[in-house]
């Protein structure tokens, strides 16, 4: 029986995609395993591998479309001894199940010209069988929602069904039971989070000249979650400045020692440590909103915004206390490189606790970033500039200044809170040797 290969989800705010690029064609033979497409993601481009083997029997789905809804038809695979003709009308079930982040694939047996039984559902779930297993199943009018499977991830398989023998159920109330297991469809999202409709924005414009520039998945994403954010999240601010000459001349000793190993520290990697460190000094602040409670980390898991051209990356730094500054430097740098060619896995850019969004290399001295959810918190991060001082001794003098503002969700942390983990980043800031003991 030929087997439906779905668009699947390859993100957890996967909802739709692009399929970039097919690595097979009509005829090609595939085997499991193998990378046969290439998929945009609402982040990232990323291999999809085919589940089965078989010969490509239908591409359904061109290369080049956009906003292709998760878990629609994209291709047909043939299994031995099945031919093009097999296909007949195949149509995706509705009560197909979403792939995971963690196998980036899914699959469904398709209809043929005879309808082949729908998948069984359990508890609003997708039973998974292979096609063969699925058949024998039919036949034998075994409900597979009762069988365990013993094939990968728990699938049912031939071996499953042989031996079992069908128990017996009324016929009139299996229509009302499939209705009332499966899953109700969620309800379609609007393309735009808030405010007036396209045609009606377009129409205040009628007779000025504008050019239309239609949203890829990504500035979908960054536009849906942060009008959540501004909407959803209680934020407030917090703004001091860090004196920032101790931390230059060291960054320079520093360098000069590293330059040796072609490391080059930035103002940014210590930011990252100072941040991290500061984490495990207040741990209450290192939280993040759960819905109905707070969860709070053991680690330090440091986000940093990645600007890219259309949208932005905040790939993770995870138990970034525990590393030293060139180790972050040299993962802040790959990470960065492989945002910038949309080539980060979501595990790399998904969790933390808390981002640091820097646009102080921009000349920007001082702004207020939004928080991205579900984190607490997030820190914006200013130009160093020169600027006249009071000396302790009372002295004017001239220091290098950065202004800093760390946005809070007051559902997480308190104005107190927020303080003291501020005042902690600033004290690894100015005295930055003690970030090394």
């Amino acid at each position: 029986m030929p087997v439906e290969i779905l668009m699947p989800a390859l993100s957890p705010t996967m909802e739709e995609g692009t399929l970039a690029k097919w690595l097979v064609k009509e005829g090609d033979t595939v085997t499991s395993g193998q990378v046969i497409a290439e998929i945009e993601t609402d982040k990232a481009t990323m291999e999809f591998e085919a589940v089965d083997e078989g010969t490509i029997g239908k591409i359904v789905i061109a290369e080049g479309t956009e906003g292709v809804k998760v878990n629609t038809l994209i291709a047909v695979l043939l299994e031995e001894g099945e031919s093009a003709s097999d296909i007949g009308t195949a149509k995706p079930a509705a009560t197909t199940a979403t792939a995971t982040a963690d196998t980036a694939k899914a699959e469904a047996p398709a209809a043929t010209t005879t309808p082949a039984p729908a998948a069984p559902v359990s508890d609003g779930k997708r039973v998974f069988a292979t096609p063969l297993a699925r058949r024998i199943a039919a036949d034998k009018g075994l409900d597979l929602s009762t069988i365990a499977g013993s094939g990968p991830h728990g699938r049912i398989v031939k071996a499953d069904v042989e031996g079992a023998t069908a128990a017996p159920k009324a016929a009139a109330s299996a229509p009302a039971a499939a209705a009332s297991a499966a899953p109700a469809a969620p309800a379609a999202k609007a393309a735009m989070p808030t405010g007036a409709d396209a045609n009606t924005v377009m129409k205040m414009f009628e007779g000025r000249a504008f050019e239309e520039v239609k949203l890829d998945g990504m500035r979908k994403t960054v536009a849906a979650r942060l009008t959540e954010a501004k909407q959803t999240i209680p934020h407030f601010y917090l703004r001091r400045s860090v004196q920032l000459d101790a931390l230059m001349a060291f960054r320079a000793q520093l360098n000069g020692q590293l330059e040796s190993r072609g490391v080059k520290l930035s103002v940014n990697d210590f930011i990252i440590k100072a941040c991290a460190m500061a984490l495990q000094k207040v741990p209450d602040a290192n939280a993040v909103w759960a819905g109905d409670r707070i969860l709070r980390l053991k680690p330090s898991d440091v986000a940093v915004a990645v600007a890219i051209d259309g949208g932005l990356f905040t790939p993770v730094l995870k138990d970034a206390h525990q590393k030293s500054l060139s180790a972050l430097s040299a993962e802040m740098k790959d990470l960065a490189t492989r945002a910038r060619n949309r080539k980060l896995a979501p595990h790399e850019y998904v969790g933390g606790s808390f981002a640091i969004s820097n646009l102080g290399m921009y000349g920007i001295e001082n702004f207020d970033a939004v928080i991205n959810p579900p984190h607490g918190s997030i820190l914006a991060v200013g130009a160093g500039l020169k600027q006249p001082v009071v000396k302790p001794d009372g002295e004017i003098g001239v220091a290098t200044v950065m202004s800093m503002t760390l946005s809070v969700d007051h559902r997480v942390i308190d104005g107190a809170l927020g303080a003291d983990f501020l005042a902690a980043i600033i004290e690894n800031l100015e005295n930055p040797m003690a970030m090394l003991a």
